[in-house]
This record gives structure tokens, C-alpha cells and sequence, in this order.
């Protein structure tokens, strides 16, 4: 009988795995009651690992490579079972095998808008979303923390846990970059680098290894925005004084005109109807000669009881400033009477 019993035994006399779908991270080899043959081969392939419990203790781990399995390419599992003295064969072991290729394209994102502390603008509330690709880096670690004895373990698995932590790290990879929130909403590049920084060390924690990780969107509150618009408004005349300022006038003028246009209804309105064109053209031209560069500086007084200085100003000054006059005078910001007014005072200082 014992012998009947000892010929209906299977024996394993090769461990494999092929991966049959995407997205399987932990495998177990499928054992019944069959045991494992001395000398039995392993075939590990390339992005995978394969490991040996015994009794719930993690033994031996094999990378890429076959193996015929003796006590010599098992050791850990052979000082487990004693087999130093005799050497059991057939055996049982637990064997798992592990995808060590690159996961890609998971995706991430801020269902509801998340709230930052940023120290240009205070509470600051955003939603992000991008996507990342990781891979299982220390199968012994992943095993003992997340996948356990399940016989499949697969990344929609570990999907809710890895997009918690990219949320949770936000807030950290933002106030730890030192960098102001803006700066990082106008460059996607450096947000991700900073992300990534704060969330490499978390992933490690449970044996996986980040490989990437994008921001595609940031998406700001609607003021916020507007205060991004004109940061990169200003980037574009750079640091010139002059043309900031005529950058600054040329946003005013719709407005005042969008004013006039509507009847002189509101604030603009009532600054036309008070001869604010004027006061606006002068401004203008001042904004024009220091964007230029071109400005002279008044001719000191000769004396307490002389007349105040005229500035000199260029021809070509002049003709600048009296063609952005006249198209104030065209879109019906300036009076006749006030172009008039302010070309003959512009003529006056040319000596």
C-alpha cells in the first residue's frame, strides 16, 4: 500500500513562470500535494525573481538565470530544514515568483482640490494629475509587506495605496523644495522633481522602486490664475523698468477705453468725462521716453528766482509719443482738444 501511495506522488521537476497577462506583480507557483525533486531545474527569465518560503520564512532568492536546486544553490533553505546532515528529497516549498519589469503609465490625480501652504500666497487650493511607472525592486521586502501568500497579487491591487501616497506627499514635496507654489505651477518639470523626491524613500519602504513620475495639469483657482497670467506677462518684457511700465499702461488702456465705449459708465467713465485722457496720455509718453531709454535729464535751474526746467526731449521722442496719442485720439480716448493740447506741449520742449 505505502508503495501504491509512494507511485500515485507528482513530482515537480521544473519551476517557471509566464507571465500570462499584464499588470501581475506576485505569482505563486502552484503546488497541490506535489513535492519538489533534488535536482529539479528553476528558470527564472529576465525581469523576474523568484523566491523560496519555507514554513512562512522567506529562504532562498534567485534572480535571472537556471538553477538546478541542491543544497548547494539552496542554502538558507538548507540550514532550515537540516538538510546539512540528510538531505530530504522530494521536499515542499513555497515558491513565488516576482515581475520586476517596469510598470508604466498608472495614473494619479487629485479627485477634490487639496489645499497647500504657500509663503508668496498663504492657503492655496489645486488639483494635479499625471501619471508614474515603478517596479518591484526587493522581492523579499514586497513580499513581507504587501503581497503576502495570495496565490496573484497585481498592481490594480496596489493601485489605491501608490495614489495615496502621491497625494499625501503634495503638500511635502511643495513645502520641502523651498521653491514658491507659482514657480512650480509654471513649470510642471521641476513640480515632478520635487514630487518625486519626497515620494522615492516611500515607495522604497515597501519594496518598490519609483522609475517616473509626470505632472501633466495643475489647474489653479480662477484669481490665482490671473496672478500666474501676469508673472508671465512680466517674464516676457523681462527686467527693464521701462518696458514693465509700458507693459502695465498698454493692460490699462482697454480698460479705460472698454469704460468710455460703454457711455462713461463706472470709475473709467467718470475719469474720462474728469479730462483723465490727458493725465493718461502724459503717462504714457513718460513711459514711452524711460522705456526708450532715450530720456534726458532736466537742465538744473540757473538760479532760485529762474523758471522751472523744460525737459529736452528728441524728435524722435516726440513722434513716438504723438503716434500712441493719436491712436488714443482714434479709439475716442482723447478729445481733439486734447491731442491738440498735448502736441502743443509737446512741441514746446523740443530746443
Amino acid at each position: 500500500m505505502a508503495l501504491m501511495d509512494f507511485i500515485k506522488k507528482q513530482f515537480i521537476d521544473i519551476i517557471q513562470w509566464t507571465e500570462s497577462e499584464d499588470g501581475t506583480l506576485a505569482w505563486r507557483f502552484p503546488m497541490s500535494d506535489m513535492e519538489i525533486q533534488n535536482g529539479a531545474s528553476l528558470t527564472v527569465r529576465e525581469s523576474q525573481v523568484a523566491m523560496f518560503v519555507n514554513e512562512g520564512k522567506v529562504a532562498d532568492v534567485f534572480g535571472p538565470g537556471t538553477y538546478k536546486l541542491t543544497t548547494q544553490t539552496l542554502p538558507v533553505l538548507t540550514y532550515l530544514k537540516n538538510w546539512d546532515k540528510l538531505f530530504e528529497s522530494p521536499f515542499k516549498s513555497d515558491v513565488y515568483f516576482f515581475s520586476t519589469r517596469q510598470q508604466v503609465d498608472q495614473k494619479w490625480g487629485t479627485p477634490q482640490p487639496i489645499t497647500i501652504r504657500d509663503k508668496d500666497f498663504g492657503a492655496v487650493r489645486l488639483r494635479a494629475f499625471g501619471n508614474y511607472s515603478f517596479r518591484v525592486s526587493d522581492a523579499k521586502l514586497f513580499h513581507t509587506e504587501i503581497s503576502g501568500t495570495r496565490e496573484e497579487y497585481g498592481v490594480e491591487d496596489l493601485d489605491g495605496q501608490l495614489r495615496g501616497l502621491v497625494l499625501q506627499n503634495i503638500s511635502n514635496a511643495i513645502a520641502s523644495s523651498g521653491v514658491p507654489f507659482l514657480d512650480l505651477a509654471a513649470n510642471q518639470i521641476q513640480f515632478a522633481a520635487a514630487l518625486a523626491t519626497q515620494l522615492v524613500p516611500e515607495f522604497a519602504k515597501i519594496g518598490i522602486k519609483l522609475e517616473n513620475i509626470t505632472v501633466q495639469n495643475v489647474s489653479l483657482p480662477e484669481e490665482l490664475q490671473k496672478v500666474l497670467d501676469q508673472r508671465i506677462g512680466m517674464g516676457m518684457v523681462g527686467n527693464d523698468m521701462g518696458k514693465f511700465m509700458q507693459y502695465q499702461t498698454a493692460q490699462a488702456i482697454p480698460k479705460f477705453a472698454e469704460g468710455a465705449g460703454n457711455g462713461g459708465g463706472g470709475i473709467a467713465g467718470d475719469a474720462m468725462g474728469l479730462g483723465a485722457g490727458v493725465a493718461l496720455g502724459q503717462v504714457l509718453a513718460q513711459n514711452l521716453s524711460q522705456g526708450l531709454g532715450q530720456g534726458q535729464p532736466a537742465p538744473a535751474a540757473a538760479s532760485a528766482q529762474s523758471q522751472p526746467s523744460v525737459a529736452v526731449v528728441t524728435p524722435n521722442e516726440v513722434m513716438a509719443t504723438l503716434e500712441k496719442l493719436g491712436e488714443l485720439k482714434s479709439k475716442g480716448i482723447l478729445t481733439q482738444e486734447e491731442f491738440d493740447a498735448k502736441k502743443a506741449d509737446l512741441l514746446k520742449k523740443l530746443v
